[in-house]
């Protein structure tokens, strides 16, 4: 086989001919997508194994491994050893060491060391954007629409007000006291208002209390919790589309943000018959999890199509097939999907973090620290009054109600990571904001097994 060089000696055409040019940008290219390849390839292996040592080190502490995924991802990313960075961060090619790997082990030279390096850094955004679509596909699944309908007053109320009210102050207190722009401040204020149920279900259940008067009010507003944060979140989310803060705007985005969510449940419950059919008669591999992923990436693309965030309809697909009879073996399919794409989301949040805008040693960071201080004071005291907002019911503990709504978990990251990736937060707001997630999810379960531990006051009194 001849070579580009022995061809040129031969060949009756000169070298700059458009034939031999052409012949040389293919092998360009091709070479150059060798190197993607081989960067995309580098920065899985870097976090994969991130998720799991972290992962592994927070579930033997009794913590949700999802944090360790996070804490992984800041120690990997531009916080420490900057194995994986991001160039709409400001960091070039030479500032990876996955690129400088590859020009040691290859002949990458520092030419095309940068358009592998962009490159490989919006293959790994787009498979992280997978991964949330996954996961709110997944939290939809495990969603039971029924419970929430029959979760009663007391869990609408604990919700609502814990939705409202954190999301009201720190709005309120970023824009006012800290002279936040809007669009930041209602992102920050919105992920102040999710809970996560996984975090407090997993120490209702080793305390013996899931199935107590408490412990169903919680779960019960946890839920609910969810469905109004990730509303919420396609509405914010929206805005920052749009770029404008206008009352119709966002008057308009929260009707359709529900509207969207109520007719794809309706019109999901008249399809269900037809899609547990069409799984049935069909005959090969992997039927039931590839003809659930269309769905839910349908309904994604609709949602934003009509200018909200794909994730509300990965989270509504869920819902639906949620009702179905294939519930149980999807729930069971969709775990070792989740487990390739959601640590890429987690991951990349906390890589993208630059925990170092809060380092106190640096004065300028000062504005930065208050910020996640006072974010994590709102995140604290705007959930703990939720129990107390429950009138006339004094046998429950309602500072257990209050503590057990104030995880913030994988809901607060995802608000994180979206709100990172739309542009929206500056890097000393979404470090606020890892930081206001780390602490309560830390802080959560301790709390919550001292407070449950002490009678109710109906057992007081007696």
């Amino acid at each position: 086989m001849f070579d580009v060089m022995t061809w040129a000696k031969i060949c009756p055409f000169p070298l700059s001919s458009p034939l031999l040019a052409t012949a040389e940008e293919s092998a360009a290219s091709s070479e150059t997508s060798t190197f993607i390849l081989a960067a995309v390839l580098l920065s899985l292996v870097v976090i994969y194994v991130a998720s799991k040592v972290g992962g592994e080190l927070c579930a033997r502490i009794n913590l949700p491994p999802v944090l360790g995924e996070l804490v992984g991802g800041v120690v990997v990313g531009v916080s420490a050893l900057q194995l994986l960075v991001f160039p709409d961060s400001g960091a070039q090619a030479q500032d990876s060491l996955v690129i400088q790997f590859l020009q040691l082990t290859s002949n990458l030279t520092p030419e095309t060391a940068e358009p592998v390096f962009e490159t490989q850094s919006e293959v790994i955004s787009v498979l992280s954007e997978i991964g949330v679509i996954i996961l709110l596909f997944e939290i939809g699944l495990e969603s039971d629409l029924q419970e929430l309908i029959r979760v009663g007053p007391q869990a609408v109320i604990v919700a609502v007000v814990g939705v409202v009210a954190p999301f009201v102050a720190g709005t309120a207190g970023l824009v006012y006291i800290f002279g936040l722009p809007a669009v930041p401040a209602i992102f920050a204020g919105a992920a102040l208002t999710a809970t996560s149920i996984g975090i407090t279900a997993k120490v209702l259940a080793e305390l013996g209390q899931l199935s107590s008067k408490e412990g169903q009010i919680i779960i019960g507003a946890a839920v609910l919790d969810d469905v109004l944060g990730i509303v919420v979140l396609a509405v914010v989310a929206s805005l920052v589309k749009t770029g404008e803060i206008q009352i119709t705007n966002i008057v308009y985005l929260i009707i359709s943000a529900g509207a969207f969510l109520v007719g794809a449940i309706l019109l999901g419950r008249l399809l269900k018959p037809f899609y547990v059919g069409l799984v049935n008669e069909m005959q090969t591999r992997g039927q039931l999890i590839l003809t659930a992923l269309v769905f839910a990436f349908v309904l994604a693309y609709i949602a934003t199509a009509i200018q909200l965030e794909g994730i509300l309809g990965a989270f509504a697909a869920g819902l639906i097939l949620a009702e179905t009879e294939k519930r149980k073996e999807l729930e069971e399919l969709v775990v070792p999907v989740s487990d390739v794409f959601v640590p890429i989301f987690f991951v990349e949040v906390g890589a993208r973090t630059d925990l170092g805008v809060l380092n106190p040693a640096d004065p300028s960071n000062r504005e930065g620290l208050i910020i996640a201080t006072f974010l994590i004071l709102v995140a604290i005291v705007g959930k703990i009054i939720t129990g107390f907002a429950i009138w006339g019911k004094g046998e429950l503990r309602k500072l257990a109600i209050g503590v057990g709504m104030i995880p913030r978990g994988e809901v607060g990251l995802v608000f994180a990571g979206v709100g990172a990736e739309s542009g929206a937060l500056s890097s000393a707001t979404e470090a606020a904001i890892i930081m206001m997630v780390i602490t309560t999810t830390f802080l959560a379960p301790p709390l919550l097994r001292v407070v449950l531990r002490e009678p109710t006051p109906a057992s007081e009194e007696s």
